[in-house]
């Protein structure tokens, strides 16, 4: 039944917990009782995947990033099985689901096709968070994460009452906002930081990028309404901008903290754009 395929397993190289390797365990045992061909790549990766009918990488959030910027042309089709500190892309397509039944779920799945991001050249599958969302992950950059959100909400305690607004000016097609800006968030799905539905109307396959520009605002009042935006309950708010794009760019007069899928970076210029249809995962 399964004599055609032969699946990568990419396994995150830089584990923060064992919970990744015991779960690559995991899926080889269950592929070598099906009789499935398969490798598993859990130090370095290869140079391509042209030998392999499927890519199954093992990781959160920042692993499937490192995937799709190491193989931006990839052709196959992609699973991602949750073994990070947030697992956001693995929950808006398969659920809390076990390992068993993702494995049997997919060697039985047809490719589903959904759009990535790019900013500055750099690809995205969540999205990108600047500003305050920004200077949180990289209060988080070499220290050791708590599982989910924990880690995410003990940062956010700590800056809350720190981060000061930065002027910006965003375009989003022909539209151009000016503004202080406490949090952009430009996104793919509809959650990240291991839960918070920052976009809970985007959709990973519909040619768009759902925008989120919070203005300024007094620390009260962000820690009033951060459970609101956790539930994605915020769209309405008077202080909230909420619009859908394709290209947006975004520049300041400031260096500002962003993150791409977790991962920090920060820079004064954003080029965004949507990349319609650009991955196929089994879903």
């Amino acid at each position: 039944m399964y004599s055609e395929r032969s699946i990568a397993i990419l396994v995150n190289p830089f584990p923060e917990s064992q919970r990744i390797s015991i779960v690559a365990e995991h899926i080889d045992m269950l592929l070598n009782g099906m009789g499935v061909q398969h490798k598993i790549f859990d130090q370095v990766w290869p140079e391509h995947l042209e030998n392999f009918s499927e890519a199954w990488v093992v990781g959160g959030d920042g692993t499937l990033h490192f995937f799709i910027n190491q193989y931006p042309h990839i052709q196959i089709p992609v699973t991602i099985f949750k073994g990070g500190s947030g697992n956001d892309f693995h929950w808006m397509l398969y659920g809390d689901c076990k390992v068993e039944q993702q494995v049997e779920q997919m060697l039985v799945a047809k490719p589903f096709p959904v759009d990535a991001g790019s900013c500055n050249g750099r690809l995205f599958l969540n999205g990108i968070g600047i500003g305050f969302d920004g200077a949180i992950v990289k209060d988080l950059v070499g220290k050791k994460k708590i599982s989910g959100k924990s880690s995410y909400l003990l940062s956010i305690i700590k800056h809350i009452m720190l981060y000061d607004e930065k002027p910006c000016t965003i375009r989003i097609g022909k539209e151009t906002i000016m503004q202080d800006c406490f949090m952009i968030s430009v996104a793919n799905g509809r959650r990240y930081g291991g839960g918070f539905h920052v976009a809970p109307k985007a959709s990973v396959n519909d040619g768009q990028l759902d925008i989120n520009i919070i203005g300024r605002i007094s620390p009260i009042r962000r820690m009033r309404y951060l459970p609101v935006i956790e539930k994605g309950e915020h769209l309405e708010l008077p202080f909230v901008i909420y619009k859908q794009g394709a290209l947006i760019k975004i520049q300041s007069d400031h260096e500002l903290p962003a993150h791409a899928d977790g991962e920090f970076f920060s820079t004064s210029t954003f080029e965004i754009e949507v990349l319609p249809n650009r991955f196929s995962f089994l879903r």
